[in-house]
């Protein structure tokens, strides 16, 4: 299925995640019922919810100088940079150098001063409103080079391909034309396909379906690369991410468990590679490199793996 996140925002930017909560319903020894975030000490019957955590804000503007003469720098808290378009909402007598819109590409912390905006001289009545947006990772025109891309699977394992690049079910688009899609039982461990720094984990989702409303609802882990590419690991099991924000991982690293959450028909990986592509995530084709530096683009049906081929199914080809 195609895996659609929430990393180009606009106005007040709520994206990332806290730690997910569990709503726990138990009956104390006297018979009155309990509501609580902490688990009862006894080991009664328990009904257990899981909670969505208020999300954190990840991106802001700050405002500095006088009501009528300020200038605005971009707080940017992922590890990795973002670009950045600033534009009015609505405004009256008032000016912007530079000019508005405009796009900056800002690095991690807070960044230098980027735009001023002022009241017209001589202007009476004034007022603005700006709202913004943003897509992670630094804008590139084209995917650089041609990588290495393991298998996110651990050594010995063997799944097949159920969806490859331009899948007719759900990778029509631009975010997941160059997806693929890997059949695998719920908890199945997944490996970091290539070396980065992890940009962005959503741990706490727990529903499935093919309705709408699960779009942008996977569990994902999204790993940026050092020459600018991300790498995009979706619909993974609740809970279950075993790196943070900002931690480098060594390619073949476990960094998590398939899952079945999101838009989906059943349990799989979705695994892409995107850049920044004119302010949206763009997917770009790859390569996977299995036994003997052997590379190949994936393709419907194929089995990923090194371990010898099921009955009755052809052995990986060079």
């Amino acid at each position: 299925m195609s895996a659609r996140g929430g990393l180009a925002m606009v106005l007040v930017l709520i994206c990332g995640g806290a730690d997910a909560k569990k709503l726990y319903k138990y009956r104390d020894p006297q018979g009155l019922w309990h509501y609580s975030d902490q688990a009862p000490p006894d080991a009664g019957p328990i009904e257990i919810r899981q909670m969505k955590p208020a999300a954190a804000q990840r991106v802001w503007l700050e405002k500095s100088g006088d009501d009528r003469r300020a200038t605005f720098a971009v707080r940017n808290t992922y590890p990795g940079p973002i670009e950045v378009e600033i534009d009015w909402r609505d405004g009256e007598n008032v000016e912007a150098q530079p000019a508005l819109p405009s796009r900056f590409v800002v690095g991690p912390g807070l960044s230098a001063p980027l735009f001023a905006v002022g009241a017209v001289p001589g202007a009476g009545r004034w007022h603005y409103g700006l709202q913004y947006r943003y897509v992670l990772g630094q804008p590139l025109a084209e995917a650089p080079g041609d990588p290495d891309y393991r298998p996110p699977l651990a050594l010995g394992s063997r799944f097949q391909i159920t969806q490859g690049f331009g899948g007719e079910y759900s990778h029509t688009d631009d975010q997941n034309r160059y997806a693929v899609d890997i059949m695998m039982p719920v908890d199945t461990p997944v490996h970091a396909a290539r070396a980065g720094v992890v940009l962005d984990v959503e741990n706490d989702f727990d529903g499935n379906g093919t309705e709408p409303a699960y779009a942008g609802k996977a569990n994902t882990i999204r790993i940026g690369h050092d020459d600018g590419t991300m790498a995009v690991y979706a619909h993974l099991a609740l809970e279950k991410a075993l790196v943070k924000v900002g931690e480098r991982v060594a390619a073949g690293q476990l960094i998590g468990f398939s899952g079945n959450t999101g838009l989906t028909t059943g349990p799989h990986l979705h695994f892409a590679v995107q850049v920044n592509r004119g302010m949206a995530l763009v997917s770009v084709p790859f390569r996977f490199v299995v036994a003997q530096g052997r590379r190949f683009t994936p393709e419907l049906g194929r089995w990923l793996g090194d371990q010898p081929s099921p009955a009755g199914v052809a052995a990986e080809s060079p």
